[in-house]
């Protein structure tokens, strides 16, 4: 049975990616609202599935999600408030001095980031607010986390691209040439059962490379001795993960 789940763990694919990503907690959306007074229309960037577009529509007249992927977009979260384009962050279809709060979830890592800087100046309104965001490596209960850490900082770690230091670090390295704003401590939390777990593994880039490198074996080994830490694979854990938060007047 372990064995079985292992594997259709790891043959799951690309459509775990909208099924299993995390959702930002209310409190996120709402302290974004909180620093703009201007409501008329926020733009979120790389907006994947449309998870923070759609919290965004709560609290602003009109939301813009931009993502390069079509197939991305095509799984976004729809909602009368939101139109979805397909375009790069480098080249935002927008007019000039259009946009009052403009954020990147778990995205800007990828920018060409002078480019979309350029752009954030063109676009934003005075007194514009542009918000980077990505959430850390996640936390397990005690049981389970070393074998979690062990995966995630050894055996998983070759196969991550440059990029993802800059998660790891919170983006606290990121450039970010904005007048800063302090941000709320906020968390993402999240009870799953085991499948759930590694359904959110396999939406990892670092997961697919390894895969296509023959290190299989890695995967399996690491969701089976998972299963075996966990217990009933049908009992859920609490997983969280903290925001972090590069907001800043443009």
């Amino acid at each position: 049975m372990q064995s079985n789940l292992a594997q259709n763990w790891f043959e799951q694919g690309g459509e775990a990616y909208a099924r299993y990503r995390p959702d930002y907690p209310i409190a996120l959306a709402k302290f974004l609202a909180s620093v703009v007074c201007d409501h008329t229309l926020a733009v979120d960037v790389g907006c994947g599935n449309g998870q923070l577009t759609a919290q965004l529509a709560n609290y602003f007249d009109a939301v813009l999600g931009v993502d390069p992927s079509a197939n991305q977009l095509t799984n976004a979260i729809a909602h009368p408030r939101i139109e979805y384009q397909c375009a790069p962050a480098e080249k935002l279809p927008l007019p000039t001095q259009s946009v009052s709060l403009l954020t990147a979830a778990q995205a800007a890592h990828w920018f060409d980031l002078p480019a979309f800087y350029g752009e954030v100046r063109r676009v934003m309104k005075p007194e514009g607010v542009i918000s980077l965001l990505s959430y850390g490596v996640l936390q397990l209960e005690a049981e389970l986390d070393e074998r979690f850490k062990y995966f995630y900082w050894h055996e998983i770690a070759p196969y991550w691209p440059a990029e993802r230091k800059l998660v790891d670090s919170g983006y606290a390295t990121i450039d970010f040439p904005f007048a800063a704003i302090l941000a709320p401590s906020l968390a993402i939390e999240k009870n799953w059962n085991l499948r759930e777990f590694l359904g959110y593994i396999t939406t990892w880039s670092a997961v697919t490379h390894a895969g296509h490198a023959g290190q299989a074996h890695i995967l399996l080994n690491f969701a089976e001795e998972m299963a075996t830490l966990w217990g009933d694979a049908n009992t859920q854990r609490t997983i969280s993960w903290p925001i972090h938060m590069r907001i800043g007047k443009v």
